[in-house]
């Protein structure tokens, strides 16, 4: 903002304006529904469920996605990983949609436990990728990196609503710039989806829940092997599948927002 012009002498009443502005703007955010903290037995709504699940989720497949390229640009160059990485996914096992027409076709409550078992089947891959890019990455102080510490900010945001929203939650929080930051990041997030996905199909669905076992991953073998080139392949695929079934779960959100909250009129 300039404040060329902002001067506590010259100009009293804009300084006030400015000030009275952003009171307002705090008493509007902390003044959205929240459930009190000795509460209960407190409900969030399900449209402000499925605004954080979507809103996470896009977050999620946007780091995934800036964490694939930085990994292709420090480690994949002239190594030809794209060619050998179709349909190596261990979530392929899993029939999903191909396209949103799929996706609109299917009944809402099977998308809803799609979802759940897609990202219950990525909790060990990420766990297992946040300790492994620690052994290859040279980099001082990653236990602690950059843009990590507020992750934990947003661990009870599907059961309380904080003063803040998700979205300026998510907004305020610097991007974290390498491969590690990025994993531990989404690595946290996606068990706040889960979870945030099972208090919605707990409303939706009446607490009636499937249980679908998630797609076994074997990959920690190769992300441990010796030889350089197999290990650097067996990242590139696991980071490569983050990337296109993160997008997945955006795209079926959206679907499943649309239909459930908007009555399919968006």
């Amino acid at each position: 903002m300039d404040n060329k012009g902002l001067s506590l002498t010259g100009e009293p009443s804009l300084l006030v304006l400015v000030l009275m502005s952003s009171l307002l703007l705090c008493k509007n955010v902390a003044s959205m529904p929240t459930c009190p903290s000795e509460a209960v037995n407190c409900e969030v709504p399900l449209g402000d469920l499925f605004d954080r699940a979507v809103i996470l989720s896009h977050y999620i497949h946007n780091l995934s996605s800036e964490m694939f390229s930085e990994f292709d640009r420090q480690y994949a160059q002239d190594r030809d990983f794209i060619t050998k990485a179709i349909n190596g996914c261990h979530t392929s096992s899993i029939p999903t949609p191909e396209d949103k027409e799929q996706a609109q076709n299917m009944h809402h409550e099977d998308l809803l436990n799609l979802v759940l078992r897609v990202l219950r089947s990525w909790n060990e891959p990420l766990y297992h990728l946040v300790m492994e890019v620690r052994a290859i990455q040279e980099a001082p102080g990653t236990q602690e990196a950059p843009g990590t510490q507020g992750t934990f900010a947003m661990q009870e945001a599907f059961s309380t609503q904080e003063a803040l929203s998700t979205q300026e939650t998510l907004g305020t929080q610097i991007t974290p710039n390498d491969i590690l930051s990025r994993a531990i990041e989404i690595e946290e997030r996606n068990k706040q989806l889960l979870e945030g996905m099972e208090k919605i199909i707990n409303q939706v669905q009446h607490g009636v829940r499937r249980n679908e076992p998630p797609s076994p991953w074997l990959g920690l073998p190769s992300l441990q092997e010796a030889d350089e080139d197999t290990r650097l392949f067996a990242f590139y695929e696991l980071i490569h599948c983050l990337r296109r079934d993160s997008h997945k779960i955006d795209n079926y959100l959206k679907v499943l927002k649309c239909r459930i909250i908007y009555d399919s009129n968006c």
